[in-house]
């Protein structure tokens, strides 16, 4: 219990403690009156671009001109998104307005694609609204999928070989391949190496989907495909559900690494040459950063992600771009997560709004929690609070600062579910 008390200071202290700065309506932004400080072009409407739009406008109480460039026209979470394919959500409340970044806090948002970045001349360009100069630009990438690993997931494979880790119209339709599978059935999840987004994602998705099965269809199996050595995330606690909740119905296997899918045959095969078929195929390729930061020259780790100065959270490979979100190279221990990308939001509008000041930043603490439902009423979490290392400059997990669940249990299902609607709020309201 203590653990949970626990995780509850770190969510207030991670989404509230900016409430009590700058706290100005829409209204009042209006009618704030002061020298501007420029302008802030952000792309990508996530938890990351959508939470820095917002606070950028709050904190610089309306002297920072802000635009935020979305191709999508509403936000749909990706967290709680498994809930879906459990039977444990409705889709309709993933699906979020960015009205309220409007209204409320004066944000221009602009629903268009990214064309092109031109970091020299400090302008954005979009294939249906014109082009944006900068003085600050926030790149929110989010994460794109390699396919390139994986022989044979082509355009036409995709069409039945879903993998629903961004969600939208795959989570739906993956959750309709599990409706129509008979009793008896094998649904097959595939993992691929760390890093990826959401490391306890893909052991939640498999405990929603057993849930659903053991439910419904009794007979049915969820087999999950793992590239890594072991879980990734509260591995005792999954390992645990599942072999107390769902005995004879979840199999885990490690180090399977798939290199090779047959879209016809359902088939998967890995590195090794083993093959593993299923009725239903969920394949997660492996990840790296979003298409545009490629294209603009941020990306500089490895040949997947991006590295900033962790004070600022600036591009140490172009100036005046920041970086949050999936994009980045995490620092030691740090998900890829939606509570993380919110905290990158706060911390780059933070930096930003001293940088335009003629300020010196400081760094920001950063903290994390993530939730995972095991059925359709218990959860587990994880949590953490990360501080910067001035000798190492990146931020490190606070000694005896996180904790994990030491058992599934109701309670942390209802803050599961608080959670999201506080994040939502926070990030977009």
């Amino acid at each position: 219990m203590e653990q949970i008390k626990f995780s509850r200071r770190t969510l207030i202290k991670a989404l509230g403690a900016a409430a009590s700065v700058g706290a100005l309506s829409g209204n009042a932004l209006a009618a704030v009156k002061g020298k501007p400080l420029g302008r802030v072009v952000v792309v990508g409407g996530g938890f990351g671009g959508a939470t820095a739009a917002k606070y950028l406008r709050k904190w610089s109480e309306g002297r920072i001109e802000v635009v935020l460039i979305e191709r999508n026209q509403e936000f749909i979470s990706c967290p709680t998104s498994n809930e879906v394919l459990g039977g444990n959500r409705d889709f309709k409340t993933l699906r979020h307005s960015y009205d309220a970044l409007k209204k409320t806090w004066g944000v221009k948002v602009v629903h268009a694609s990214v064309t092109a970045i031109d970091t020299d001349k400090r302008q954005v360009k979009t294939d249906k609204a014109g082009e944006f100069a900068y003085d600050r630009l926030v790149v929110a990438p989010g994460f794109d999928f390699d396919y390139s690993q994986i022989a044979g997931y082509d355009d036409k494979a995709r069409e039945t070989i879903l993998h629903a880790w961004k969600a939208g119209p795959q989570t739906l339709a993956l959750r309709k391949q599990l409706e129509d599978l008979p009793d008896g059935g094998t649904y097959a999840l595939t993992i691929p190496k760390a890093p990826y987004r959401c490391p306890p994602g893909p052991y939640e998705r498999a405990c929603q989907i057993a849930y659903y099965f053991k439910t419904h269809k009794p007979n049915s199996k969820v087999v999950l495909l793992d590239a890594n050595d072991k879980v990734q995330s509260k591995e005792k606690l999954f390992r645990s559900v599942w072999e107390n909740d769902y005995k004879g119905i979840v199999e885990y296997r490690p180090n399977w690494n798939v290199v090779a899918v047959d879209a016809a045959s359902k088939t998967v095969t890995s590195e090794l040459g083993d093959k593993f078929t299923a009725d239903v195929l969920n394949v997660l390729p492996p990840q790296r950063a979003g298409d545009i930061a490629r294209e603009a020259g941020l990306v500089n780790v490895n040949n997947r992600w991006c590295d900033v100065d962790w004070v600022t959270l600036e591009s140490t490979a172009v100036k005046n771009v920041h970086i949050v979100g999936d994009a980045l190279q995490a620092a030691p221990l740090m998900p890829k997560s939606g509570h993380m990308a919110n905290q990158h939001g706060k911390a780059v509008a933070a930096a930003i709004v001293e940088l335009l000041s003629g300020r010196t930043p400081t760094p920001t603490l950063l903290a994390n929690t993530c939730y995972s439902l095991v059925d359709n009423r218990r959860a587990i979490h994880v949590d953490s609070v990360h501080r910067y290392d001035p000798e190492k400059k990146v931020p490190l997990v606070v000694q005896g600062s996180g904790g994990v669940s030491t058992e599934p249990s109701v309670s942390e299902g209802l803050y599961t579910r608080a959670w999201a609607e506080t994040i939502w709020k926070d990030t977009l309201g």
